[in-house]
């Protein structure tokens, strides 16, 4: 072979491998960043809340990009609970915990072992679909005592006196009331109902007696209707939502986590607190309304880390949302039947993504972020999960906007107090609430600024300090249980408020998919094992070789045949 054609095979050969190494690389490129692939983690599955499963949905299609298969169906909390009691699911979504007395039935707790997990903080709304003259009313506001009259039949129509007297700025249509109630086991009936039985138990007893139901009433998951009261009931949050939402279904009204409201694009009421204020549930209003919760502590009893309410609803704070609240994931602690380790290791490698970098994204999704010390009993409770890998969670690097160094919860701390016209008087604001972009003008027309009363906490401008009725993370003497977001005594949090979430964020209406939704990315456990990314780096490596060293090996033995 002359010199010649050896140089231009050589030349050939450097071509292809050239060829072969850029498309490995393209290869590599395009292949997921993450070190885990989707053979690195056991699929699993859940059920439960549709109250969560705005939040559940988005934070499992985030983890597909780690090589996690995580399925969700949102069936409603009552039958999340009653599927993993069973055994048919991994792990189950609530708002409510096992062992509560509904109708006179207790909901025993499963067999198997089992630990609650907080998930996402959010507020109960009251979705609604009014008009008047032919344009929607987009700020209206309620009352407790007329939020409990309207669903249990009492007031009927939208121009009643006492719904009159909480709009003074409004001409209200003389339109039928249609309440809209879950027609399934819900945590958001449950929610509901206890704050109706807790505030106005007078007016709640009263409907259950012509319900059929005994007394006194308290919580229930099912939400009894009585016939000839005009109620609709649908499944799911979905159902109630997607009803009101309808064009032709006006004067009809809902209670529905607060993210459906900014999904399909329609206002929610906003309710009078105990200061006196119309409030709605913004993440800042809702992180303030849970100050005044409690939880329970006691890590030997099987209600740990449940919540006790009773301090959201009576919170003197002017920002505080009086229906807001944080539901839980359920989670084995024992391997047994369909649960296995694998599958512990995806779940617990979930977990620590929703409690860590998916709290950023809690606002933009209509809830509200998990204060400092539920995230961090939430990474505590992850390590209880069979399969889970030992894994030391920085939290201060989690960027979750409520946390502090002080331990404060900032996102609460800096809420601006409510605007002037929303104090219970003559004056009304005429700003659009929820997913309603239009705002409403009112006859009163008030200007719309915010004020300071003495007292409440942090200023409008949200630099202020809060007092000590909103503030503080002592131990309750009473009953020894902590006041939620709070963390006392911890030095931990970096004060940041996370991930710049003020971008357009688009939700398609029948999936739920929400797109630009950012969070800054925290780094996700990789479960142990060989995937595609080990492969594809080996790949390159042996490409690189090649080249390096082929083209002088082929001279060598092409010259060697010359001979």
């Amino acid at each position: 072979m002359s010199r010649r054609n050896l140089l231009n095979r050589t030349s050939r050969l450097r071509t292809r491998v050239s060829a072969i190494l850029a498309l490995a690389i393209i290869a590599l490129l395009a292949a997921p960043t993450s070190t885990a692939s989707a053979a690195d983690y056991a699929p699993i599955t859940g059920a439960g809340s549709s109250w969560s499963s705005n939040a559940v949905d988005q934070w499992r299609r985030n983890v597909q990009q780690y090589g996690m298969k995580v399925d969700f169906a949102s069936t409603g909390s009552t039958d999340g609970r009653n599927q993993f009691k069973a055994g048919t699911v991994d792990y189950a979504v609530s708002e409510t915990p096992y062992g509560l007395k509904d109708n006179g039935v207790v909901d025993t707790p499963p067999s198997r072992g089992y630990a609650y997990m907080p998930l996402v903080a959010g507020g109960t709304a009251f979705m609604y679909n009014l008009k008047a003259g032919g344009k929607a009313i987009t700020n209206l506001r309620l009352s407790g005592d007329v939020v409990t009259k309207i669903f249990t039949g009492v007031i009927t129509r939208w121009d009643d006196a006492a719904i009159k007297a909480d709009n003074p700025g409004l001409a209200l249509p003389k339109r039928q009331i249609v309440p809209v109630v879950r027609s399934d086991g819900s945590g958001s009936t449950a929610q509901f109902t206890l704050w109706m039985s807790k505030q106005h138990q007078k007016t709640w007893d009263s409907y259950c007696k012509k319900a059929g139901r005994s007394t006194p009433c308290g919580l229930t998951s099912n939400f009894p209707v009585v016939n000839g009261k005009g109620f609709v009931a649908q499944p799911n949050s979905q159902g109630v939502s997607g009803y009101v939402a309808q064009k032709a279904n006006e004067g009809t009204i809902t209670y529905v986590e607060y993210s459906y409201a900014l999904k399909t694009g329609y206002p929610v009421a906003k309710v009078l607190n105990e200061s006196g204020y119309y409030v709605e549930p913004t993440a800042s209003n809702v992180a303030v309304g849970l100050l005044g919760a409690k939880i329970n502590t006691d890590k030997g009893s099987s209600q740990y880390l449940t919540q006790n309410l009773d301090g959201v609803y009576n919170s003197k704070d002017n920002r505080t949302y009086p229906l807001s609240s944080y539901s839980y994931i359920i989670v084995p602690t024992q391997v047994q039947g369909i649960f296995t380790k694998d599958k512990g290791t995806t779940l617990a490698a979930f977990a620590n993504y929703f409690l860590c970098e998916g709290q950023q994204q809690a606002e933009v999704l209509g809830y509200s972020p998990l204060p400092i010390n539920l995230v961090q009993a939430g990474l505590d409770q992850v390590k209880k999960i069979p399969g889970a890998v030992t894994k030391t969670v920085d939290i201060k690097k989690c960027n979750n906007p409520t946390f502090s160094k002080s331990g404060k919860n900032t996102l609460a701390a800096n809420a601006p107090q409510p605007d002037a016209c929303d104090k219970k008087g003559v004056t009304q604001c005429s700003k659009g609430t929820g997913g309603a972009k239009a705002d409403t003008p009112t006859t009163n027309k008030p200007a719309d600024t915010a004020t300071d009363a003495p007292g409440a906490g942090a200023d409008s401008a949200g630099g202020g300090t809060t007092d000590s009725s909103t503030d503080g993370g002592t131990t309750d003497p009473g009953t020894g249980a902590v006041v939620v977001g709070v963390s006392p005594g911890a030095t931990t949090g970096n004060g940041t408020a996370g991930a710049d979430i003020d971008g357009p964020v688009t939700c398609d209406a029948d999936t739920g998919e929400c797109t630009s939704v950012a969070a800054i990315p925290v780094e996700a456990p990789a479960a142990a094992g060989w995937g595609t990314m080990q492969s594809l780096i080996t790949g390159v490596i042996v490409v690189v070789l090649l080249l390096i060293f082929g083209p002088p090996l082929v001279i060598a033995a092409a010259r060697k045949g010359n001979r």
